[in-house]
């Protein structure tokens, strides 16, 4: 019994009973690392998600220790990530941050259910160049929103929409403010510097550092978080509920389908990658249900919605981590180091933060990647420009929806342009002169088979007295592919000739005794046996 269940276990759970204190070093070594990248990360994403940046650190603390202790992955790193920025501001724009929280709570149900049943394992069949676009997309647009904080334009409301967001700050940018824009360049300089000569240590800490203490301590005038957001609160706030407007659930469920799609795909993403960083295997199932936990308790605590950070969890391997209690620590740091130093993240400027979401964002793009899927089929960059432009111009909920339709209408062409769908069988003498005509089909009896299947008796002079179909290599039937069936056995008999249909696999042999097709099962034709249905 508890093997059938066993997929469900949590990886923390293994790692209790044989913990050492070897382990439990290399662990806290990691998790100090990973929180102290995460605390400007989680605050910046908050910000460009149009959200007070203390939300981003309470996502961290309270989904980053769900997401380890709960998870399926032994290594990974949950918390606000740069794919939710866009979807997130989105939603606050229309429907404030109540909305956001009923759209997230949905998101967390969904992706339970999703783990409950068993789909972990069908989320890594989105087509990438689908993925890809909405990447891309993702990360122009929050390159986009940097801006305002990048110049230091004088923008009272950023719109959301792509093309009004740069005409607005094409309108503001005459008045920039050059000190702003000298720290953000600055910081900027310093990331691209300490990214390329000292790569193994963490770039996005030390350049809000760095930049944090020129700024205190030359008295650079600029604005920071504390001069637009007030004080950083110091504990986490009492567990309790956005007020949720139930009627809005309809009208909020594309918004929570697209969190919940994104966190699915990150996630389990975020865990392959792990996995081939260090070995093992994840349990997809889960680590669903991990994230949907995760979810309601980062909206219990006034968070905004997480997942695994697939860059966050790569540091956390390269500085030792074994086991979850890395990803629990690192959540532990984070708020000890909001307790103790709340007033020193406030003296972080806008502008350092507006500088390290440019190379999130760049990152983010995989430029040289988008670029290569240019090689691939015109079905393939269809459905990658698809994506892109409408993750841009439009919205990435409507994005994914069409990307998902289109994507499926491609494959079924892809599967109904195939020419060797119903093959003619090398011909026997002996059938020959018996009048059996044998047909080979290849792949899913689906509503594509309809059309070779009519050409069968449509483009031919003379008619046989038996049809053959071997059944071999069809892995599986749908309801229009017997009807195309019921139809071509509605022909035969007006014509008067014989269908059999040879070497069906046993579990189609009910779907078809179901359907009113079991007479038609029959064996392949020899040369000494009569043939009959």
């Amino acid at each position: 019994m508890l093997k059938k269940y066993q997929e469900f276990i949590p990886k923390s759970f293994f790692f209790f009973k044989r913990y050492s204190w070897d382990l439990f070093k290399k662990d806290l070594v990691a998790g100090l690392t990973v929180g102290i990248v995460t605390i400007p990360l989680a605050m910046a994403f908050a910000m460009a998600a149009g959200v007070s940046p203390e939300r981003g650190l309470y996502t961290a603390i309270v989904a980053g220790f769900l997401i380890s202790f709960l998870g399926g992955s032994r290594v990974q790193i949950g918390g606000p990530t740069g794919a939710f920025v866009v979807v997130i501001y989105t939603i606050i724009q229309k429907y404030g941050y109540d909305g956001l929280a009923l759209a997230t709570l949905m998101a967390a149900v969904m992706l339970i259910g999703m783990g409950v049943l068993r789909l972990g394992s069908f989320i890594k069949y989105i087509p990438h160049p689908l993925i890809t676009g909405i990447i891309t997309g993702i990360a122009v647009t929050l390159f986009s929103s940097q801006m305002k904080d990048f110049f230091g334009l004088n923008i009272e409301h950023l719109p959301a929409n792509f093309i009004a967001k740069w005409q607005a700050c094409s309108h503001a940018f005459p008045h920039f403010n050059p000190t702003t824009t000298l720290v953000s360049l600055a910081t900027l300089a310093c990331i691209i510097v300490v990214r390329k000569k000292l790569p193994s240590i963490p770039w996005g800490i030390i350049s809000i550092v760095l930049a944090t203490l020129v700024c205190w301590g030359l008295h650079i005038p600029g604005e920071t978080i504390a001069s637009r957001f007030g004080e950083m609160p110091r504990t986490l706030p009492f567990p309790s509920l956005a007020h949720i407007d139930l009627s809005r659930i309809v009208e909020l469920f594309p918004c929570a389908i697209t969190i919940a799609i994104l966190a699915g795909i990150e996630s389990l993403l975020s865990a392959v990658i792990s996995d081939r960083m260090m070995g093992g295997r994840h349990k997809p199932n889960c680590e669903l249900i991990a994230q949907g936990i995760a979810n309601i308790g980062s909206m219990l605590f006034g968070g905004i919605p997480a997942t695994a950070a697939i860059a966050r969890t790569a540091t956390n391997v390269k500085t030792g981590a074994r086991t979850p209690f890395a990803g629990m620590s690192h959540a532990g740091f984070i708020c000890i180091i909001l307790f103790f130093f709340a007033p020193v993240v406030g003296m972080i400027p806008l502008g350092a933060l507006a500088a390290l979401l440019v190379m999130v964002a760049w990152n983010m793009s995989e430029m040289p990647h988008f670029i290569q899927l240019f090689k691939a089929p015109k079905s393939d960059i269809l459905l990658l420009l698809t994506s892109f432009c409408l993750t841009v111009f439009i919205d990435i909920t409507v994005a994914l929806e069409v990307g998902m339709i289109l994507a499926a209408c491609l494959f079924m062409k892809r599967m109904i342009d195939r020419k060797q769908v119903i093959v003619p069988t090398q011909p026997n003498p002996t059938h020959v002169e018996r009048g059996i005509e044998m047909y080979d089909v290849h792949g899913p009896f689906f509503f594509g088979v309809a059309h070779h299947l009519k050409a069968v008796y449509e483009q031919r002079e003379k008619i046989p007295k038996t049809f053959v179909l071997r059944m071999t290599n069809v892995p599986s039937l749908d309801a229009t592919g017997m009807h195309a069936l019921h139809e071509f056995n509605a022909w035969c008999k007006k014509e008067k000739v014989d269908l059999i249909l040879s070497h069906v696999h046993e579990d189609q042999v009910l779907i078809l005794k179901d359907f009113g097709l079991g007479h038609l099962i029959g064996e392949e034709p020899s040369t000494e046996r009569k043939t009959g249905v």
